[in-house]
C-alpha cells in the first residue's frame, strides 16, 4: 500500500474572467507522504490558495489528477467532495470557524454528527481529542468565553476528531499573538509526532521554519520544494515570551 497521502499529477486550474482566461495553476506535480509536515508558501497571486482549495477538496482542477490517500478525487461531484472533506481532511482556519452558540464539546463533535456517530460515542471521542489539546476543562465553554489560543485549540481538536488522512491548516496563527503562535506550533509538533500528516499554508517564514519541508510557489508553478534543514523547535523559553 502506498504511503502517498497527496498525489498531484499535472494539476491545472483556469478561471474565466470576462474574455480572459486566468491560469492559476500550470501543471503542478507534488507528492506528500504519510506523516510529512509541509509548509506551502507563496506571495499573493502565486496560486497557493488555489492549490490549497484543490488539496482540501473545496475545488476541482481543470485538468490533471489528484489522488487523496490513493483515491482519484479530481472529478468528484460536490456531494462526494463534501463526504471526502468530512471523513479524510481536518481543516484548521485562521478565523477558527467555530459556531458561537455551541459549546467546545459540541463544536468538536460536529464532524462526527455528519458521519453518523451516536451521541455517546461522539462525546467520548471529542473528550479524547480535547484532552490531547489541553482543553478537557473547557468542554462547556462557548467560543466567546475562550481566548484566541483556546479557540484555535478547539479548531485543532475538531480537525483531529475524525482521524483524517490529512490535516490542512490555513494561516493557523494569523490571528494570534507571538506567545500563542508558539503554543500552537508546539501543539502541531505533538500532532505530527503522533503520526499525522500536516500541510500548513502560510506566508510567514517564522511559522514555516517549524515544518520539515517547504514548498514555494510563484506564478502558478512550484518554484522550489526542499527539506527544511534548519527546523526550528518551539522551546519552553519561547512560549514564555
Amino acid at each position: 500500500m502506498s504511503d502517498i497521502v497527496i498525489g498531484l499529477k499535472g494539476i491545472t486550474r483556469e478561471f474565466n474572467l470576462g474574455d480572459e482566461i486566468i491560469h492559476a495553476l500550470e501543471g503542478i506535480n507534488l507528492d506528500i507522504s504519510k506523516n510529512e509536515y509541509v509548509a506551502l508558501m507563496g506571495p499573493s497571486g502565486s496560486g497557493k490558495s488555489t492549490l490549497m482549495n484543490i488539496i482540501g477538496c473545496l475545488d476541482t482542477p481543470t485538468a490533471g489528477h489528484y489522488f487523496l490517500a490513493g483515491n482519484d478525487v479530481s472529478k468528484a461531484a460536490d456531494d462526494e467532495l463534501a463526504a471526502i472533506r468530512n471523513k479524510q481532511i481536518g481543516f484548521i482556519f485562521q478565523t477558527f470557524n467555530l459556531i458561537p452558540r455551541l459549546t467546545t464539546l459540541e463544536n468538536v463533535a460536529l464532524p462526527l454528527i455528519y458521519a453518523g456517530w451516536n451521541r455517546k460515542d461522539r462525546e467520548e471521542r471529542s473528550m479524547q481529542v480535547l484532552q490531547q489539546v489541553g482543553l478537557s476543562d473547557r468542554t462547556k465553554h462557548k467560543p466567546n468565553e475562550l481566548s484566541g489560543g483556546q479557540r484555535q485549540r478547539v479548531a485543532v481538536a475538531r480537525a483531529l476528531v475524525n482521524n483524517p488522512s490529512l490535516i490542512l491548516a490555513d494561516e493557523p496563527t494569523g490571528n494570534l499573538d507571538t506567545k500563542t503562535s508558539y503554543e500552537i506550533m508546539r501543539l502541531f509538533e505533538e500532532i505530527h509526532a503522533n503520526g499525522n500528516t500536516l500541510v500548513v499554508v502560510t506566508h510567514e517564514e517564522d511559522i514555516a521554519s517549524y515544518t520539515h519541508r517547504i514548498v514555494r510557489m510563484r506564478d502558478g508553478l512550484i518554484e522550489s520544494d526542499q527539506p527544511n534543514l534548519n527546523i526550528r523547535k518551539v522551546l519552553k523559553e519561547e512560549v514564555k515570551v
